[in-house]
């Protein structure tokens, strides 16, 4: 293993320190998650670089420490994020193997670091072979320019601490980022981190709840900032996301809960997380009918069913229209091409058509009775 890649090991994963040296953030650039796959990479890189008893280059951490020792992210982030960077960036580079520990499976990593650094800096490796044949005349002067080892001591009896700076001193560009004694507060859904990526994926999921409760939501702020959020944290991606909006439609749509219908109860950060584990065992079940309400409404006595599910089919498909429709028919129709039922999959078209048929029969019967 290079020498550079020793160095770069030194510099990761100190106990004093967060670090994510910028040329990891400049090798994910264009990527929503760059700052935290850059730190989760840098975590690796250091436990690499730590004797194992799982020998041959292999190392363990869960997921719950790789999580903590970046301040608090979740065991299901760091899993997608690590699953991210062996997959997608680092093929064949960081591999992954489970091995059981004290009885439990535990993931395992083993990194190519030789491979890994000819991926990140591949411009600079070769640059140094140009200038500098002799591998270890150039490997010195990547290591006197490019980085040094300070060590930092505090005044009087106090403990002294160990920062490791990551300095060019070409173009200062390249800085630690320290870790203070009173941690900052999480980023809130408003904050930095918003990318045209993410607000573009929000929008689509914004998009797709309107479409099937037929309430037309803006793509304000308000509305995106929770969902940009989930995405931005990798709490979901928007696949799991639109599988959550289906699943609360297909319980909510026409009973009294329709009311938390709209983005910022469904995708809060308190209710998101009960409503991803939900939404995906219903998708895994295979989507079956939930909601105990609708079903209520399916037997209500005063309606006609068999009117309305052919006055339904009349409407969806222009087939076998009536020359004489009910008046309750007409109004129906008029209210539901409103909402845009028509435009609805389905599983969520008939609901909907069955909650404003039910709404319109008792419109009519109120108005009957005054």
């Amino acid at each position: 293993m290079s020498r550079i890649f020793d160095v770069v090991q030194s510099l990761s994963g100190q106990r004093n320190v967060i670090i994510i040296p910028r040329p990891y953030i400049r090798f994910f650039a264009g990527d929503q998650q760059a700052y935290v796959l850059g730190a989760i990479l840098n975590q690796i890189v250091y436990w690499s670089g730590v004797e194992s008893s799982a020998g041959e280059g292999w190392f363990y951490k869960s997921h719950k420490e790789m999580g903590d020792d970046l301040e608090g992210l979740s065991d299901d982030q760091v899993s997608r994020l690590t699953s991210k960077l062996c997959t997608k960036y680092f093929p064949g580079i960081i591999e992954t193997k489970s091995r059981k520990v004290n009885g439990t499976p535990t993931m395992h990593y083993r990194v190519d670091g030789d491979a890994l650094i000819a991926k990140i800096f591949p411009s600079c490796l070769d640059s140094a072979k140009v200038r500098n044949p002799n591998r270890e005349s150039a490997e010195s002067e990547t290591q006197n320019r490019g980085m040094e080892i300070a060590e930092v001591r505090n005044d009087g009896n106090r403990e002294s601490a160990e920062s490791y700076l990551y300095t060019d001193h070409d173009t200062d560009k390249n800085k630690q980022i320290i870790k203070p004694s009173c941690q900052p507060a999480a980023p809130t859904d408003g904050e930095e981190f918003i990318s045209e990526r993410l607000t573009r994926e929000a929008t689509e999921v914004i998009q797709h709840l309107s479409k099937l409760t037929g309430v037309q939501f803006e793509p304000t702020d308000g509305n995106l900032q929770h969902i940009r959020a989930r995405l931005r944290n990798a709490t979901a991606t928007r696949t799991e996301m639109l599988i959550v909006v289906d699943h609360l439609i297909a319980c909510w749509l026409g009973t009294k809960y329709a009311r938390g219908l709209n983005p910022a109860t469904i995708f809060s950060s308190e209710k998101f997380s009960s409503n991803l584990l939900a939404a995906k065992a219903w998708h895994t079940a295979g989507r079956p009918a939930c909601s105990s309400e609708a079903v209520a409404a399916e037997n209500d006595s005063t309606l006609d069913a068999a009117e309305r599910d052919a006055a339904y089919r009349r409407f969806t498909s222009g087939v076998g229209a009536t020359k004489k429709p009910s008046e309750l028919e007409k109004l129906v129709c008029s209210e539901a091409s409103k909402a845009n039922v028509r435009n609805m999959g389905p599983a969520y078209s008939q609901p909907r058509w069955n909650q404003i048929w039910k709404e319109c029969h008792q419109r009519m019967q109120g108005g009957k009775a005054a």
